[in-house]
This record gives structure tokens, C-alpha cells and sequence, in this order.
């Protein structure tokens, strides 16, 4: 597939009274034309800030320390502020988390659905009502030519997050960045957003990014899946490495915090103990030592490599390098394809 944005070692850091925070520290990965990723992690790893800086929308007190961005051939951390407007919104389309604070209340949806047109696409009022009519009919807002006369809070919170993406799709941008969409809507709505964010992929071929603290969310989204920890990407792989054969004793803590609705009996949940490492004063090791119960002593002196453990899956552990102790995988997770849950530790 075709390539459409390269992150090589991206580090961002903020300054603070305290000192600077190294919030991404030698974040890589990529996103092909058309393809779904997903970026998991618990609050504070560095998913938004990581998006933020590709964005280019960093707080005054954030900072670019290294690193390339590289989206459609251009280098986002080298190209100017006016030619980076250009990219926000017309290349780029962003969803944030909470629609009510990112839609102006002043202005009614259908302003701020024209507005881009006219600016990015050089449209008359007249084509871009038009077209922002169609966009809300095709994200599923009922009545959308009566829709486009009303303001933000007389939208419910399912049809602001509507309203949202139609925003973000309005210029027909290659990609979206999703930022927990769906943290503020209950179950229901949570998964028409979900199914609305499918089929606009499907129908448009936009790739999308999609960053969530909950893995049961990128499962029937994404095909592949960043876990982040620390500011760091820990485990790279599809859906079903991650899944299925996950390797990082992160991933699998995060997998035990899943509830699953299909077990014959009640299982406990099993949190992940202690709490996220001090990025003021990273450790000097592995960011998940402190909290891992596999943890020897190297994890505790060296940071750990990416290993290869598949066909593009990959997992920074010291439990994958080739003279570690053998671990087995303590997940015990619903198979979907099957009718009863199945305890991977029985798969090879």
C-alpha cells in the first residue's frame, strides 16, 4: 500500500516550573492510504500529545526536540505556519474528544461547516451549503437543511460528535485523527459512532487514526494497533497480534481490563497496579518496570529494543530477546470467530 505519513523518532517535551516533561520520547510509526491505526494507552502516555505535535497545535510551552513528520512528502515540523493552515482541515481533518468545546457556540453548524469550503475549496456560499447539507445527510443527521440553521447546544451529545465529524470531512481530507471520539457518549451512541467512522472510510478511503484509552474500542475499527506507554510505543502489530498474541506485559494488562460480555461465568477484572512513571525524570530503564510483574533486572538499567515477534508485529520487551526467561501469556480473552471464550495460552 501506499505510504501517507512517516513519524520517525518524534520527541516533544514541556517546559514547566518543575523542569521539562518528555511526554514522547522517540515516538516511529506509519499509516497507510486508506488504513484504520489505532493508539491505546492509559491517560498521560502520550497519544494526544504525539497527535497534537503532528498537528502542530502544541501549547505555547510545548516543544518539537526531534524527529520527522512526514505526511504526503512534506516535513510538518519544517514547513511554515501558513502553509501548515493549509494542511489543518483541508489534508487533515481532527475529531476531538469533546465536540461541545470544539464547536463555537456562537456560530450555528452550518456556518461552521461553510466556512471551511469557502476558505480551502474557494466555493460560493451557495455551493458550500450545498455540499455541507450533503455531509450531514451522509454522517446521518436527520433534517439536515434545518440542522444547518441551529447552534451547537441544541445538538444532543451523539449528534455534536455527528456534527463533528462532518467537520472533519467536510474539505475531503486523506486523513482524520480521532482523538477519543466516543469517551463522553453512552454505549449506543458510542457504537454508531464507531459504525459511522467504518462505512465514511469505506465509501471515502480516508485513513483515519484513531487514539482511545479502551482496546475494546479499535477492535472492529482498526487493522492495526500502537499500544503506548510512557511516551513510548511498547507493542506494534494487527488487530489480532495485538489481540491474540500480544507479547508486552502492558498490552496483556490492558486486555485483562476489558470485560467480556460472553463468558459463561463472572471473571474479575484485574487492574494494573501502581502508577505511570514520572516523565519530569524518566527511568532509565523500561517506563513499565516499576509496575511489571515479570520485570528482571535489565528492565530496571537498560530501555529494551523493538524485537521482531511476527510479520510486522513488534514489541519492546526484554522478555522477547532470545535468552529470556519463557513467559506465558496470561490473557484469557473471547475469541469473536468462535462461541466460547478461549485461553490463548493454548495457542501457538
Amino acid at each position: 500500500m501506499e505510504r501517507l505519513l512517516e513519524v520517525k523518532d518524534l520527541k516533544t517535551s514541556f517546559s514547566t516550573k518543575f523542569g521539562d516533561v518528555q511526554s514522547v520520547r522517540g515516538v516511529s510509526f506509519h499509516l497507510d492510504k486508506g488504513e484504520a491505526l489505532g493508539i491505546v494507552g492509559e491517560s498521560g502516555c502520550g497519544k494526544s500529545v504525539t497527535m497534537m505535535t503532528l498537528m502542530r497545535l502544541l501549547a505555547d510551552n510545548g516543544k518539537v526536540e526531534g524527529g520527522e513528520i512526514l505526511f504526503n512528502g512534506k516535513n510538518l515540523t519544517k514547513i511554515p505556519e501558513k502553509e501548515m493552515q493549509k494542511v489543518r482541515g483541508n489534508e487533515i481533518g481532527m475529531i476531538f474528544q469533546d465536540p461541545m468545546t470544539s464547536l463555537n457556540p456562537l456560530y450555528t453548524i452550518g456556518n461552521q461547516l461553510i466556512e471551511p469550503l469557502m476558505t480551502h475549496k474557494d466555493m460560493s456560499k451557495k455551493e458550500a451549503k450545498e455540499a455541507a447539507i450533503k455531509m450531514l445527510e451522509m454522517v446521518g443527521i436527520p433534517s439536515p437543511e434545518s440542522r444547518m440553521k441551529q447552534y451547537p447546544h441544541e445538538f444532543s451529545g451523539g449528534m455534536r460528535q455527528r456534527a463533528m465529524i462532518a467537520m472533519s470531512l467536510i474539505c475531503q481530507p486523506t486523513m482524520i485523527i480521532a482523538d477519543e471520539p466516543t469517551t463522553a457518549l453512552d454505549v449506543t451512541i458510542q457504537a454508531q459512532i464507531l459504525d459511522l467512522m467504518k462505512d465514511l472510510r469505506e465509501k471515502l478511503g480516508t485513513a483515519i487514526i484513531l487514539i482511545t484509552h479502551d482496546l475494546g474500542v479499535v477492535a472492529d475499527v482498526c487493522s492495526r494497533i500502537n499500544v503506548m506507554y510512557g511516551g513510548k510505543i511498547v507493542e506494534t502489530g494487527t488487530t489480532e497480534d495485538i489481540f491474540y498474541r500480544a507479547k508486552h506485559p502492558y498490552t496483556w494488562g490492558l486486555l485483562n481490563s476489558i470485560p467480556n460480555p460472553k463468558s459463561e461465568v463472572r471473571e474479575k477484572l484485574r487492574p494494573i497496579e501502581g502508577q505511570p512513571p514520572d516523565l519530569l525524570k524518566p527511568p532509565t530503564g523500561c517506563a513499565f518496570a516499576a509496575r511489571c510483574d515479570y520485570a528482571m533486572k535489565v528492565c530496571l538499567e537498560k530501555q529494551p529494543p523493538e524485537f521482531n515477534v511476527g510479520e510486522g508485529h513488534k514489541s519492546a520487551c526484554w522478555l522477547c530477546h532470545e535468552n529470556a526467561p519463557k513467559v506465558e501469556s496470561p490473557i484469557k480473552r473471547y475469541d469473536f470467530s468462535r462461541e466460547k471464550a478461549t485461553d490463548i495460552r493454548s495457542e501457538k
